[in-house]
């Protein structure tokens, strides 16, 4: 038996995902857990920034929603929406996390519908700032269950943009050079993508799944790294940080 659970262990990685004053735009739930982790551990100047105007907090608990008084408590500064997308315009913004119902090998999003776009079987909340930040930002980090409805071979709806068709196709759409997809992180892998490609690589697997079962969750075939690792376990410090202070109440890491 492990002694910590599939959630705490996504929050952990994407935590490690951020380098010290890096910038990174978060929502609530576990990206938010995620960047108070990494600022209470290894990164204490890594800005944080919602899309609701708090810029640079120093979170003492999680807000529930972006929207929060907590977002903006000891901030840099109290903006609005239209700051802190017009850092991402400006190519200030070094990462974004971002959710989808569905992605496909080249990191394409779809947070619009499943089924026919003018008759969907399901519809979803569309881009909000979503297309923004993928398409502005330098990286983007997904956190995602993953199954084969999810990690999808085409998308119903292409709401936010990844590497689109492959190597150079963001670039020629007018996106900017050199941004794009990042991680991957999910209950059984962490994934990156292939620099000639741009397709998703598999980079590690969590402990106590196995390659077949990545594979069998994927609705398309992935590239695996030739070095293929065991997702690093959260240390006891990790772990001690992000349920006494950034989720003692266990409302994300319960899951």
């Amino acid at each position: 038996m492990s002694d910590y659970n599939a959630m705490e262990l996504m929050v952990v990685v994407a935590a490690r995902s951020l380098p010290n004053a890096a910038s990174v735009v978060v929502g609530t739930g576990a990206p938010c857990a995620a960047a108070m982790l990494a600022q209470k551990t290894h990164a204490p100047d890594l800005v944080v920034m919602f899309e609701a105007g708090g810029l640079g907090p120093k979170m003492r608990s999680a807000p529930v929603s972006v929207g929060d008084s907590h977002t903006f408590y000891h901030a840099i500064q109290a903006s609005s929406m239209n700051t802190i997308m017009d850092a991402c315009s400006r190519g200030c913004v070094d990462f974004a996390f971002l959710g989808a119902a569905q992605i496909d090998m080249f990191g394409n999003l779809n947070t619009t519908c499943i089924g026919d776009w003018k008759a969907p079987k399901t519809r979803f909340p569309g881009s909000g700032g979503g297309n923004d930040l993928a398409s502005l930002c330098r990286h983007s980090i997904i956190m995602t269950p993953q199954d084969r409805r999810r990690f999808a071979a085409k998308l119903d709806f292409v709401t936010s943009p990844g590497y689109l068709t492959g190597k150079g196709a963001r670039e020629a759409a007018g996106l900017p050079r050199g941004t794009g997809p990042h991680r991957v992180i999910t209950n059984m892998a962490v994934m990156g993508y292939d620099d000639e490609t741009c397709r998703m690589k598999v980079l590690s697997i969590n402990e106590g799944h196995t390659r077949e079962e990545v594979i069998e969750n994927t609705g398309f075939e992935l590239l695996f790294a030739e070095h293929l690792e065991v997702t690093k376990r959260p240390t006891k410090h990790e772990l001690k940080i992000l349920r006494e202070e950034v989720d003692p109440t266990r409302v994300i890491i319960g899951r």
